[in-house]
């Protein structure tokens, strides 16, 4: 299969996703945890890499990365993280600023190493690895996640500087440094070194963009929520709520002491607070039921409406003192 071909003639402008399967179990076992979870990481995320001219030469690995190259040695070192950066990053890379030629030769590191990973996923397509493509793998992998960090720690002070620019007073400044740093993470992966621009150039544009995108969605949020969130200002509904079962429980409660006269009224007061609260009357369409007014109640009694008054008093009174001794024996 050629260096640069793609299965399954995706579209170029999507990564494509690793078809290639895990080495069987007898060769994951002579791998750690950490090597295995990684191989599953791998397998299960789009590959793809900025092309470069120099990746055809034969020479283009030992001149990146020196002698420690892929397959020449044991599977420990090779999946070794702290070793792999000592043996590929060399001492000036660590620099805070990058010079034009160190940034070149990261960026050279960085594709080359994913570009072999892509020729070992092409390679095994359907297929399961082997325990050397799977160090080879793992190995590439390390040598891209070290010159990806660098590239990114080197230019991490790039975000701080233009979001301390950019007027925006509606915008978390927080918010502002995170989607700066997304936005950087992303120009990483696609900037194409070949073109011999400067990183920088096209990070910023970048950048930018996603401080746009962020003052934009601040924008449409504060059009629907004018005022920042403020626990304070919400107001529950759990007093409405415990009011409302404190009512209906009082309710039943009230018609079981009326239903088994338990608070001794006579049957004059049992009247009375039928007539005047429409107690146990079934109402219908043609004939709803009505709480009756103190005169029309005296009328029934043939007592006047003071009378009554002082009668349905009485009777709420004992109601009053029952509801409450079963409150307290309760």
């Amino acid at each position: 299969m050629a260096p640069d071909s793609r299965p399954n003639d995706v579209n170029p402008s999507v990564a494509p996703r690793p078809t290639a399967h895990l080495p069987t179990p007898s060769v994951l076992a002579k791998f750690q945890s950490e090597d295995r979870e990684r191989l599953n990481r791998i397998l299960s995320e789009p590959y793809d890499y900025q092309k470069h001219p120099a990746f055809a030469k034969a020479k283009t690995a030992k001149e990146l990365f020196g002698k420690a190259v892929g397959g020449e040695q044991s599977i420990r070192p090779w999946c070794n993280s702290s070793e792999i950066r000592e043996q590929t990053i060399d001492a000036e890379i660590h620099k805070s600023t990058l010079t034009g030629s160190q940034e070149l030769r990261l960026f050279l590191r960085l594709n080359y190493a994913r570009y072999r990973m892509a020729r070992l996923l092409d390679a095994f397509i359907g297929k399961r690895l082997t325990a050397r493509a799977s160090q080879e793998l793992l190995w590439w992998h390390e040598q891209a996640v070290a010159a990806r960090c660098e590239i990114v720690q080197a230019n991490l002070p790039l975000v701080l500087a233009m979001a301390k620019r950019t007027r925006l007073g509606n915008v978390d400044y927080a918010e502002l440094i995170s989607e700066g740093n997304m936005a950087l993470l992303r120009s990483v992966d696609k900037f194409d070194c070949g073109r011999g621009f400067k990183f920088s150039t096209y990070a910023c544009r970048a950048i930018l963009k996603s401080f746009s995108r962020v003052a934009m969605r601040s924008s449409r949020y504060r059009s629907r929520f004018p005022t920042d969130f403020d626990p304070a200002l919400e107001k529950s509904d759990y007093l409405e709520l415990q009011r409302e079962d404190i009512e209906v429980s009082c309710v039943e409660e009230l018609r079981g002491i009326l239903q088994t006269n338990t608070a001794d009224l006579n049957e004059v007061e049992y009247k009375v607070l039928q007539a005047r609260f429409a107690l146990g009357q079934i109402a219908t369409i043609e004939q709803p039921v009505e709480p009756k007014t103190l005169e029309q109640v005296g009328m029934m009694i043939g007592v006047t409406k003071e009378r009554v008054r002082q009668i349905q008093n009485r009777a709420l009174a004992k109601l009053r003192e029952k509801l409450q001794d079963d409150f307290l024996a309760a």
